[in-house]
């Protein structure tokens, strides 16, 4: 299977269930600052690795990926329904420390130069 055609279900799969968070599911379990950074489709098109991150604390995260896992029939039965493939694949989440990693470091490099503008006075 062309690598092409992975990208493209990958980025309709991540359309998707974006919107699915943000406006269908309802489970308190879901946090509200929750996104999805990358979706990885295997080459048989039977399994959708989902990353999701959850600008928050561990409890979040992990109440918002046990949410996601409860509700992953759903999840698959609506990428059935607006994706038309032979075979739909099964949404498997992980969680992806990604973004918070980035804010980690631009507060640090934000630091270091505020360190460096005292120094400099």
């Amino acid at each position: 299977m062309s690598s092409k055609r992975q990208a493209r279900i990958s980025e309709e799969i991540k359309k998707v269930v974006s919107k699915l968070i943000t406006k269908e599911l309802k489970d308190p379990g879901i946090s509200s600052l929750t996104s999805i950074t990358e979706v990885e489709v295997t080459g048989d098109l039977r399994y959708a690795k989902i990353y999701i991150s959850v600008l928050g604390n561990d409890k979040d995260r992990d109440s918002t990926i046990k949410a996601l896992e409860r509700a992953s029939g759903f999840i698959r039965k609506e990428i059935g329904n607006r994706i038309k493939l032979r075979y739909t694949p099964e949404p498997v989440f992980y969680s992806d420390n990604s973004i918070e990693n980035g804010i980690y470091i631009s507060k640090l490099i934000d630091k270091v130069q505020k360190e460096r503008e005292e120094d400099d006075e």
